[in-house]
C-alpha cells in the first residue's frame, strides 16, 4: 500500500525547444547541458528533492530518450524510493484511444491516476526548462496559509520586459484579480514563473471540465488560471526573489551559463546547504598544458586543455589544442577544438570537431534589441578547417 504524500510534483518535461535550434535536433530541451556539468532539468529536479518534494512525476513527449535515460530511476537527485521517487510518464495507450499530450493541462488530466495514487492534497506543476535555486516547501507553507485553490509563482521583471511574460494583477494581499498573457500595455511587472500550486480536488474538476470543452487549447495560462478567474476562486501570487531564467532562447542559454561565471549574477553554486545534483560519468581529472591560458572559466573534468580560454565553461572531455582560443563561449561534452581556431561568444554542442584555424563568431559589445548574436555549432558537427560561422548564425549536420 502506498504512503499518502501531502504534495506530489509534476514535472513539464516535453517541450521541443525549437528556438535552441540544433541543440533540441535530438534531444528535449531539459536535457540539453548546462553549466559545465548539469543538464537543465537537474535544477529543477534538485528543487525539488531540497524543498522535502521527494514524489515526482515527469512528463515527457519530444525526443525522450536520452532524458529518460538520464534520469534512470532519479538515483542522483535521491529520487529512488521505494515509496515515492521519479517516475517518467510519456503519454501512454488507453483502452479507447491514445493521444500526445495536448497541452500542459492535459498532460496533468492524463496522469490523474498517478495522483490519486498518493492521495495527495495538493499537486505543484513544474517546467523542466528553467534555471534558478528555489523552496517550494516556503511557496507551499503560503499557499496553505491563504487558503488558496491556486498559488502562482512570480517574479518582478523590468517593465519593458513585461510584454514578454504572463503578468499577474494582484491586490494588496497577493490575491490575483487579473491575468494577461503577454499584454501590450502591462499594468504590473509581477511575470508568471510557470510554477503553480494547487489544491488538487479542486484542480482535478478544472481539468475533468477543461478535457470536456472540445474548443479548449487544455492549457494551465490559456484555459485553466483564466477559468479559475472567472469562477472567482481563490488564487494567489507568490513572489520569488531569487536567480531565475527561462533558457528557451539561444541568448538566454548562453547568458544563464555566462553567469555561472559573474560572482554578482546571483547565480550561486557554491551553497552546500542547497547543492544541484546530477548524474555524471567517471572522468579523469582535467589536464592543462605547459602553454595553457585560462581565466575565469569552468574546465570540467575530462579535459585536456592546451590552449587559451576565456570566460568561458567548458564541458566534459572536451580537447582543446595548442594554438586554439575559447573566449566568452560554451563548449559541450567532449567536443574537440583544433589549433588555430579561434571560437567567440558561440555554443559549440558535444561531439563536435572544430577544424584547424576555424572561425566561429566574434566579440560583443552586448546585446542588440536585449539578445545576443551567439553562434551555434551544433552537436557533431565536423567543422572543416578555415571555416567561418558568423555572429547568430548557425551550423548543424
Amino acid at each position: 500500500m502506498l504512503t499518502k504524500k501531502e504534495c506530489v510534483a509534476m514535472l513539464l518535461a516535453g517541450g521541443q525547444g525549437a528556438r535552441l535550434g540544433a541543440l533540441t535536433h535530438r534531444v528535449a530541451k531539459p536535457a540539453v547541458p548546462f553549466g559545465g556539468k548539469y543538464r537543465i532539468i537537474d535544477f529543477t529536479l534538485s528543487n525539488a528533492i531540497n524543498s522535502g518534494i521527494d514524489t515526482i512525476g515527469v512528463l515527457t513527449q519530444y525526443q525522450p530518450f536520452e532524458l529518460n535515460q538520464y534520469i534512470g530511476n532519479g538515483q542522483p537527485w535521491d529520487l529512488d524510493r521505494l515509496n515515492g521517487g521519479a517516475f517518467v510518464l510519456p503519454p501512454y495507450q488507453k483502452a479507447k484511444s491514445g493521444e500526445w499530450y495536448k497541452g500542459t493541462a492535459n498532460a496533468i488530466y492524463q496522469n490523474i491516476d498517478f495522483i490519486d495514487r498518493y492521495d495527495a492534497e495538493y499537486v505543484l506543476i513544474l517546467s523542466g526548462d528553467h534555471i534558478y535555486r528555489m523552496d517550494y516547501s516556503k511557496m507551499l507553507a503560503f499557499h496553505k496559509s491563504k487558503g488558496a485553490d491556486c498559488t502562482i509563482a512570480v517574479i518582478d521583471v523590468p517593465l519593458e520586459s513585461a510584454s514578454r511574460f504572463g503578468i499577474m494583477n494582484t491586490a494588496p494581499d497577493d490575491s490575483i484579480y487579473e491575468f494577461e498573457e503577454k499584454p501590450k500595455r502591462p499594468k504590473s511587472t509581477k511575470a508568471s514563473m510557470g510554477i503553480y500550486i494547487f489544491t488538487w480536488d479542486k484542480l482535478r474538476k478544472y481539468l475533468i471540465a477543461d478535457e470536456e470543452d472540445k474548443s479548449s487549447h487544455n492549457d494551465f495560462g490559456k484555459n485553466i488560471i483564466p477559468a479559475m478567474l472567472e469562477a472567482k476562486e481563490k488564487l494567489f501570487a507568490y513572489e520569488f526573489d531569487g536567480y531565475w531564467k527561462d533558457v528557451g532562447t539561444i541568448s538566454s542559454l548562453w547568458e544563464a551559463n555566462m553567469d555561472m561565471l559573474d560572482n554578482e549574477s546571483g547565480l550561486n553554486m557554491n551553497d552546500k546547504d542547497w547543492k544541484i545534483y546530477a548524474r555524471n560519468t567517471a572522468e579523469p581529472p582535467h589536464f592543462l598544458g605547459d602553454n595553457a591560458a585560462v581565466s575565469n572559466s569552468i574546465i570540467t573534468e575530462g579535459c585536456n586543455v592546451k590552449g587559451t580560454v576565456e570566460n568561458s565553461i567548458i564541458f566534459t572531455g572536451v580537447e582543446i589544442e595548442e594554438g586554439a582560443k575559447v573566449a566568452d563561449s560554451i563548449i559541450m561534452p567532449h567536443t574537440k577544438i583544433a589549433s588555430g581556431a579561434v571560437i567567440s561568444y558561440a555554443i559549440v554542442g558535444w561531439d563536435a570537431c572544430i577544424g584547424c584555424g576555424a572561425v566561429v563568431g566574434a566579440p560583443q559589445d552586448g546585446p542588440v534589441a536585449g539578445e545576443w548574436k551567439v553562434a551555434i555549432v551544433g552537436p557533431n558537427v565536423n567543422l572543416a578547417p578555415d571555416a567561418v560561422v558568423k555572429s547568430g548564425e548557425m551550423r548543424s549536420e
